[in-house]
């Protein structure tokens, strides 16, 4: 049956323009648009009347209440062409363009008992055929709704402070580096670094977190996250389309017109459904010459709850990722990652937070971790090295003195010496204190050992000690994979770290294998051959040396906190830097091709057993009717299981 808006033909609310500068203004003026269109509730209403006035038609044909000529009922007529008219006019549409539907063979069962006299069950079948589409439209309005209802999450009225003043003013005329003053209950419109004050923020709908995050000055905060409990002041950093949730918006309009392969063989299936049921009733016609049984076999074969149903569900499923924080850029690729097999991982800035911190000090000869700290602080102050930043953070986490050096000198590749009030500071490798002539009291070398860098320091010409300093783990990066390999999928670990390191950190995450020294052409490579073994391989990467790899899968996978290259080389973003997301996104198409192949199997075996009884006589045209409308909206209403719940919004 035709659905009033197809999800294949939903037009996007909001436009697609690519310029930063005026995306706060598309978003706003679309939304505008969107609240002033005409309510669908008048194309229901209408059709509520139709059903309605073929509904007392039939009550006017069983009783008999005007009925001029013996043999043909005027009312019964009248009605069928008034209520079946949507139902003739998608026919006729699709015999104009040489396709096969449904609306084509219940025409032809609607004027097949018309012919014989069946007023009273022609009049029926419109009304259960009327009523079917009204809930079928109601219910793919619903994944619309759902979608554009992320349209009303930014705030159309926003206070900005200017020249010392607060104005308010139409969040369209917002402009990157304004102050934005957000208020406890309020919803955030950009997103920014937070100037000032102190809150707590809801961001589920944007990161997927359950609970509300605390936020203080430098936080950086989202568009559509709502402010709980202080005011904040917060500088817009991106407007519109240039927000994360601008980006989740746009990425599920493009994905709504999008066409994954299965929703075409959905169709072709549904086509194939209308040539059985023709087929099976002009083979019961020569066999049986029952006109009853014939009409009967027509209408009792539907393939709607495939049509439908399967676009709904895809929409669903692509709906309800985007509410978790996951941005699937298509039906394609929805169905590509449901069939993943492999899962290759890049480590840095994936796996890791990228950037090394300290794990632990340890004292030469009863040194405290302070005067260790303090030592190799005042020598890294002028150093670019990221280990020097790593120890300069510590360092100022324990409020130690920001004192600068009064001489500086770098060794690529073995640390750096430095002169701080007469006192010579040596902070590096252990080969640099030893060249130094500092040989004595020096910790047991632990360098590279699990991944650890150890920086030695030493003061006055005596050691005091080391700092141990590693990449760290995400915390759920670990649970992720266990997982995935829960899910039965092969988890490879992919890093152009040393393999000593890489192998350690594949140990504790629990991957079925660990390949370190990989430069950006040989993880494309590894791709390559995987898939070359008919596997099918999702990579997940955030940085440019992952971009070769991500377009080589069949899924390619980006963090949000990734570089710009890798988010446009992905077919999947996932907002922020949460593995568990791509987890959820897993199950979520999973999920999604699983309710797909139910109501494939589920219409198949109806149309069997449905055909076969009313090939039979077992089954009226009436009774027909009511199995095809029950078992449509039964497959509908599964494909409605994956729409986002309004509450997770």
């Amino acid at each position: 049956m035709s659905i009033p808006q197809s999800v294949e033909k939903l037009e996007p609310k909001v436009s697609l323009s690519a310029e930063s500068e005026n995306s706060a203004r598309q978003i706003s003026r679309n939304e505008t648009a969107h609240h002033s269109e005409p309510p669908e509730h008048n194309l229901e209403y209408v059709e509520l009347l139709r059903i309605a006035v073929v509904a007392l038609a039939a009550a006017a044909v069983w009783f008999r209440v005007w009925e001029p000529f013996s043999r043909v009922s005027v009312i019964g007529i009248l009605a069928a062409l008034i209520g079946g008219y949507p139902i003739f006019k998608e026919a006729f549409e699709n015999v104009v363009e040489r396709k096969m539907t449904m609306e084509l063979s219940m025409t032809i069962a609607l004027l097949s008992a018309l012919a014989i006299g069946e007023f009273f069950t022609a009049l029926v079948i419109t009304a259960f055929v009327l009523a079917a589409e009204v809930l079928e439209g109601l219910t793919v309005g619903r994944g619309r709704r759902a979608i554009q209802d992320l349209l009303d999450f930014l705030p159309r009225i926003v206070s900005v402070r200017r020249d010392s003043e607060v104005v308010e003013m139409p969040a369209e005329n917002l402009q990157l580096r304004d102050v934005v003053i957000v208020k406890p209950g309020g919803r955030i419109p950009v997103d920014g670094l937070v100037l000032s004050g102190r809150s707590f923020v809801e961001q589920a709908a944007i990161t997927g977190e359950a609970m509300p995050v605390e936020k203080s000055p430098g936080s950086a905060v989202y568009a559509g996250t709502i402010n709980q409990s202080g005011a904040l002041e917060v500088r817009a950093e991106k407007l519109g389309r240039d927000t994360t949730f601008g980006r989740i918006i746009e990425a599920v309009e493009r994905a709504e017109k999008s066409r994954a392969p299965i929703q075409k063989t959905a169709d072709r299936l549904a086509g194939y459904l209308v040539y059985f049921a023709l087929g099976a009733a002009i083979l019961t016609f020569i066999i049986t010459h029952n006109v009853r049984s014939t009409i009967s076999v027509v209408i009792v074969a539907g393939a709607c709850g495939i049509a439908a149903g399967t676009p709904l569900a895809i929409l669903g499923a692509i709906g309800r990722a985007a509410h978790q924080g996951v941005i699937i850029k298509g039906g394609l690729y929805l169905e590509a990652l449901a069939e993943v097999d492999t899962v290759l991982l890049d480590k840095t800035g994936t796996l890791t937070f990228g950037t090394p911190q300290i794990r632990e000090v340890v004292s030469a000869d009863g040194f405290t971790e302070q005067d260790i700290l303090a030592a190799a602080g005042i020598a890294e102050r002028k150093s670019e090295h990221p280990l020097a930043k790593a120890i300069i953070a510590r360092a100022t986490d324990l409020a130690l003195p920001a004192d600068e050096p009064d001489q500086f000198a770098y060794a690529p590749g073995k640390g750096v010496t430095a002169n701080y009030r007469g006192e010579e500071i040596v902070v590096g490798s252990r080969s640099l204190l030893m060249e130094r002539g500092l040989k004595r009291i020096l910790p047991v070398n632990g360098q590279g050992a699990g991944g650890v860098s150890e920086v030695y320091v030493a003061r006055g010409g005596q050691v005091l000690g080391t700092i141990r300093i590693a990449d760290v783990l995400r915390p759920e990066a670990k649970s992720a994979v266990a997982a995935m390999r829960a899910m039965g999928l092969k988890t490879i670990l992919l890093s152009g770290d040393a393999q000593p390191v890489t192998t350690l950190v594949g140990r504790d995450l629990g991957v079925d294998e660990a390949v370190g020294e990989l430069l950006p052409d040989q993880k494309a490579r590894w791709v390559t051959e995987l898939r070359g073994k008919n596997r099918k391989v999702a990579m997940v990467g955030d940085g440019i040396n992952d971009a070769p790899a991500l377009v080589q899968a069949n899924v390619g996978v980006a963090m949000g906190s990734g570089t710009d290259v890798a988010r446009e080389s992905a077919d999947v973003i996932l907002i922020g830097s949460d593995l568990a997301k791509f987890v959820e996104a897993l199950r979520i198409a999973r999920r999604c091709r699983g309710i797909i192949m139910q109501n494939f199997t589920g219409t198949l075996v109806v149309d069997s057993i449905g055909v076969g009884m009313a090939a039979c006589g077992l089954l009226n045209p009436l009774l027909a009717a009511f199995i095809h409308v029950t078992s449509e909206l039964a497959f509908i209403l599964n494909s409605t299981r994956l729409l986002p719940r309004e509450s997770s919004v």
